[in-house]
């Protein structure tokens, strides 16, 4: 997916009509999240999430990729990324990354939630699978934490690294970061989940971007299958995505594909959301 290139900082009034899409991607999870339980297939999640953002007054933004015919993606297990929601049929036990996008009057919305399908014969896999999950969602919020105070955008990968490191021997997903977003989903500057060198672009009023860690039970490599959209784990091992697009504005940050602007996630983290004036 092409990037596009224009200055990445925001207006005010860019900021305010971003807020919009943020709120209906976070209501298109949300139905999925109502629907989700074995013996439901992935095509039925895309559906729900279409007719969401529809009746929202929203456009499906996946669909506006060409050659991607889908509201979501949803990547089971050992799938990473971008696997394409169709009849396969959901397992209990399964963990299933549902990544979605809504667009507003121009503007777009990103994010993405892991969801792990109870097993009660398969205990220590759900165990296994619900604590990759948890590392993933918590490393997010960390990096959203540390975009709060940043003076450099690589600050985040920074904060994802040290959190996933601390709760255990996982890899990180190096082949694909997270973004800016805006007018168009993907836009400048890339946002890395693991250190780098350099500050990176500096995090001042009217920078939107979609942090969204992807984190691995085993080695992190990666490989795109033959329908050439999913990306799997080479080594089989199960992968975890959250993902939320975060504005920052003169006031502070506000994440806009959260309801409560992130209240709830960074509450424990010391940092207080500021909504879009």
């Amino acid at each position: 997916m092409a990037l596009r290139r224009p200055g990445i900082y925001k207006s005010p009034d860019e900021l305010r009509l971003m807020v919009r899409p943020g709120v209906l991607t976070a209501e298109a999870l949300d139905a999925v999240a109502a629907v989700i339980r074995p013996g439901v297939t992935t095509g039925d999640l895309d559906a729900v999430a279409e007719r969401t953002i529809r009746e929202g007054g929203g456009v499906p933004n996946f669909m506006l990729v060409p050659s991607y015919r889908h509201t979501i993606c949803a990547s089971v297990n050992d799938e990473v990324v971008h696997g394409i929601p169709g009849d396969r049929v959901l397992r209990s036990g399964d963990l299933v990354s549902v990544d979605c996008g809504a667009e507003v009057d121009g503007w777009n919305g990103d994010s993405a939630r892991t969801f792990v399908l109870d097993d009660p014969d398969r205990p220590e896999i759900v165990a296994d699978r619900r604590f990759l999950a948890e590392v993933t969602e918590e490393a997010l919020w960390r990096g959203i934490a540390a975009l709060a105070g940043a003076r450099g955008l690589n600050e985040v990968g920074d904060a994802v690294e040290d959190h996933v490191e601390s709760r255990g021997d996982f890899g990180i997903v190096e082949d694909y970061t997270g973004h800016g977003i805006g007018r168009s989903m993907h836009e400048e500057p890339p946002v890395f989940n693991y250190r780098v060198r350099g500050r990176g672009p500096a995090v001042r009023p009217g920078l939107v971007v979609a942090i969204e860690p992807m984190v691995t039970l085993g080695r992190a490599d990666t490989v795109t299958r033959d329908d050439d959209w999913t990306v799997a784990t080479v080594d089989g091992s199960d992968a975890a995505h959250w993902e939320h697009s975060v504005a920052v504005h003169a006031g502070g940050i506000w994440v806009t594909t959260a309801h409560d602007g992130g209240a709830a996630g960074l509450a424990a983290l010391g940092v207080v959301p500021v909504p879009i004036a």
